[in-house]
């Protein structure tokens, strides 16, 4: 009785879940040049946001969830943290000064505290993450007062989001760029509110996440 109690539980909880989350649709396109054969061994990845643009900047925490999503998925990879590593490379790889096409590997690697560094670090590949995840609609109203009954929300509010990211893969091994894959997705939440707001979020960035990783993982990997 007991076991037939948990499951009922968990089958609740996995339904509650499942209605607290709203839609999303994604999409992911690669495109390779050059796959490694055995994963990357005992080297090391970076990976960066691109934060050149004058309108928007990719987010830390987007470029933290792609390398953790790694790190999961194959202990081994050894994926450095990016605020570390830019301050570890300061001033290279500050917005102003980062390269932005493979043409400047050579330039980068001639500063020998760079060369140096790289070997110390044994990195073979550095992943750009260019992207950001914005609102692209709202509508609704909502009310909260306090009343001699209590207090209260009610009303209805809905919005968008959309992540558009995209990941190019440099090999610093060869100099030349080896991949890109995108992810676009988008989706809508919902705030409906009688006495009390229930948010039903879309999990837009973090399914654009977990669709960038997924691939880089392929990628990386020598257990996929």
């Amino acid at each position: 009785m007991a076991k037939m109690l948990q499951r009922s539980l968990t089958a609740g909880l996995l339904v509650a879940a499942s209605i607290l989350q709203g839609c999303v649709n994604a999409t992911v396109d690669e495109m390779t040049f050059l796959e490694p054969t055995e994963g990357i061994g005992d080297a090391s990845v970076v990976i960066m946001g691109r934060r050149h643009a004058p309108d928007y900047e990719t987010e830390f925490d987007f470029i933290e969830c792609i390398g953790d999503h790694i790190r999961r998925g194959d202990n081994s990879i050894s994926v450095l943290h990016e605020l570390e590593f830019i301050n570890m490379m300061y001033p290279w790889f500050e917005p102003r000064t980062a390269p932005l096409r493979t043409d400047d590997i050579d330039k980068l690697l001639a500063q020998q505290r760079v060369a140096d560094r790289f070997e110390e670090l044994k990195l073979e590949y550095m992943i750009w993450i260019d992207g950001s995840t914005i609102e692209t609609n709202s509508s609704g109203s909502m009310t909260c007062g306090v009343g001699p009954g209590g207090a209260g929300c009610f009303g209805f509010g809905t919005w968008g989001n959309a992540s558009d990211y995209e990941a190019t893969i440099w090999d610093f091994t060869d100099e030349i760029e080896v991949g890109r894959i995108s992810a676009n997705t988008s989706g809508q939440s919902y705030m409906p509110a009688v006495v009390v707001p229930i948010p039903i979020i879309a999990p837009v960035q973090g399914t654009a996440c977990d669709s960038l990783g997924d691939q880089l993982l392929k990628y990386l990997s020598a257990k996929m």
